[in-house]
């Protein structure tokens, strides 16, 4: 059975970060993402997870200066040992929550800084990302983000992707896959995810365009659902999209394509 998880960085955000484990719970959710728990304690994300019998399948390291409009931390040359105190800050919480994934975010190019630096430096870091991963048999996996909502993303395609994986050339390390962030690039994310589902370790979905939920747009989520269910794929497949009117009402798609979890 499909191992299901909801994202609570981007639905539930009605409420405050800690009143979102209890509605995940109460919307039949076991498993939960969360993009940086870093605001709250580890005593205090303890605590809901057990309260409301859930666990955590996923975070990411922490990324610098990104997601305010800044370049990041993993492929910027110049920003190493930063990186690393990210990795660490991440094993710490992972390691005490039984978090299975980190996720590493590459980061953007700097105008003043040709790309090759920067993917070489993505690549070093990594590198020892998942060496200090893989001490505490935690799984890094690394995301590719469209060019559109994120400009000059160090990697934006299944492509560029597989290239760093070759660079990197280490047996832990896998993609992360976001249908919406692949649709947005123009594949076809079925037939990538067919293509690439041995190096995939956790799959997000939201709908495109708009990155709302299932149904509001255009990726056949139906065959998609089918195909992972009868695949080899054992990861997790997550709900990461900006809900189309209320968290609560957003919930259709759950009913009709994971009716078990209901």
């Amino acid at each position: 059975m499909t191992k299901l998880a909801v994202n609570l960085s981007m639905i539930f955000t009605e409420v405050p970060l800690l009143e979102r484990f209890a509605l995940a719970h109460a919307h039949g959710f076991k498993h939960v993402e969360i993009q940086f728990p870093y605001e709250l304690s580890i005593e205090q994300i303890q605590q809901q997870i057990q309260l409301h019998d859930l666990d955590i399948c996923l975070i990411n390291v922490p990324a610098g200066d990104l997601m305010q409009g800044g370049h990041g931390l993993a492929g910027i040359p110049g920003q190493e040992i930063e990186f690393r105190h990210a990795v660490e800050q991440a094993i710490q919480y992972a390691a005490a929550l039984n978090v299975p994934s980190v996720n590493i975010l590459a980061g953007k190019q700097p105008l003043d800084c040709d790309l090759l630096p920067c993917l070489n430096t993505l690549a070093s870091n990594l590198k020892i990302a998942c060496s200090m991963l893989s001490d505490y048999q935690i799984q890094p996996v690394f995301e590719m983000i469209n060019g559109q909502d994120m400009p000059r993303f160090l990697i934006q395609n299944v492509a560029q992707a597989q290239e760093m994986l070759e660079a990197v050339n280490h047996p832990a390390l896998k993609m992360q896959y976001d249908c919406y962030h692949m649709a947005m690039m123009g594949e076809d994310v079925l037939e990538a995810l067919k293509e690439n589902i041995a190096e995939i370790g956790h799959i997000q979905f939201a709908d495109c365009p708009g990155r709302h939920q299932p149904n509001t747009a255009s990726i056949p989520y139906y065959e998609i659902f089918q195909w992972l269910e009868n695949s080899q794929y054992n990861g997790y497949v997550a709900a990461e999209y900006k809900p189309l009117g209320t968290s609560e009402e957003s919930f259709g798609w759950k009913e009709q394509f994971f009716p078990e979890y209901d």
